[in-house]
């Protein structure tokens, strides 16, 4: 492997350049230098490069994209315990604080002073190397490959998601949009032994995978009301009183008033998807069917070890959400690509990769 820090860095929207970096250097003696091999392309990477912001979080000085990456140990501090040079890891590309109540009560992934990669300030990790914490990066089993590692952590978002919903077996699931992350909430919740799950989304394509994969059912939402959506759910699916968890994976306002009227009374929703800051919200269903609603942010303690777990037990099968792999000089085409909505992951090759 080469030792190039090609780094694929956003200075506002729309303008992105190659550009030739410093390798990071061992700042702590827990941490590990990580070589690259294979980056996925998350919505979030290309918001920042058409919006250059996402809510609070403004580029304000160049930044280098990606977030979803694995590679291999190239260099290691020296407490380090449970890595060597040449393990090949998953990384979880945020690291917190440790020391704030939220860090404390093990919910890190809402440290106020998360350190994460591609979120202003922080630079991503879509370069030749990059610099995490030991414990932060998880070593992969001789059977799952590289290209797996990399969905590890869209992955990970899942498992918190269906977490955070606490589905249960013989449960019946809907889970709204077909993207990345809603396919893989589908196959976290049939490794959780849910026995209906229902995948809805308004891309044909999307529903079409999406049955192939982990759903045992699928549904076109009308241009009707979000009741009337709902009413025609329950009634299609014979989901009785309704579902028992609705997973919302769109951040569509629609889907999100639908997801209301079609979980049952005393069933839990969950808000996965980001969409606009405020919408108009069911709140008179809410109340009366008593729903338990939570929010999910990222992902936290235990997420990527079950991520991984599930990978390579066979239980998840991310392979098959891989669309493509380009060379590290097509990215910005790639992001083009996964703009336009081709495909459903796509894979950019570290810049040492051949």
């Amino acid at each position: 492997m080469g030792d190039s820090n090609l780094s694929f860095v956003l200075s506002k929207p729309f303008d992105v350049k190659f550009e030739q970096r410093p390798k990071p250097k061992i700042e702590s003696p827990h941490d590990v230098i990580v070589a690259i091999n294979y980056t996925g392309i998350c919505g979030s990477d290309v918001h920042y490069w058409v919006e250059g912001r996402i809510g609070p979080f403004v580029v304000e000085n160049p930044m280098v994209l990606g977030h979803e990456s694995a590679g291999t140990i190239y260099e290691v501090g020296p407490a380090v315990k449970t890595l060597q040079v040449g393990d090949r890891v998953a990384l979880e590309p945020g690291y917190p604080c440790r020391r704030c109540s939220a860090c404390l009560s093990g919910h890190y992934n809402l440290c106020p002073d998360m350190h994460f990669a591609a979120t202003p300030p922080y630079d991503g990790t879509l370069a030749g190397f990059y610099s995490n914490p030991e414990d932060f990066c998880y070593k992969l089993p001789d059977h799952v490959s590289l290209q797996e590692g990399a969905l590890i952590e869209p992955l990970a978002v899942g498992v918190h998601i269906t977490k955070q919903a606490e589905i249960k077996p013989g449960q019946s699931v809907i889970v709204m949009g077909a993207g990345p992350v809603g396919l893989l909430c589908c196959a976290v919740a049939k490794a959780y032994g849910a026995s209906k799950i229902i995948s809805v989304d308004i891309q044909p394509s999307r529903l079409e995978f999406a049955k192939s994969y982990a759903a045992t059912h699928t549904w076109t939402p009308a241009r009707v009301s979000g009741e009337e959506n709902a009413a025609n759910l329950i009634k299609e699916f014979e989901l009785g009183e309704g579902a028992d968890v609705v997973i919302d994976a769109s951040g569509a306002e629609p889907s999100i008033q639908t997801s209301i009227h079609v979980v049952r009374r005393g069933g839990v929703y969950v808000q996965g998807g980001m969409g606009k800051p405020d919408i108009n919200f069911p709140i008179m269903a809410l109340c009366t069917k008593e729903i338990t609603v939570k929010g999910s942010f990222r992902y936290g303690s235990g997420d990527y070890k079950l991520a991984v777990e599930l990978v390579a037990s066979g239980k998840v099968d991310v392979k098959k959400l891989i669309t493509s792999t380009v060379k590290f000089e097509e990215a910005e085409e790639a992001f083009k690509s996964v703009k336009e909505g081709k495909g459903i992951k796509v894979l950019i090759a570290g810049p040492n990769e051949k």
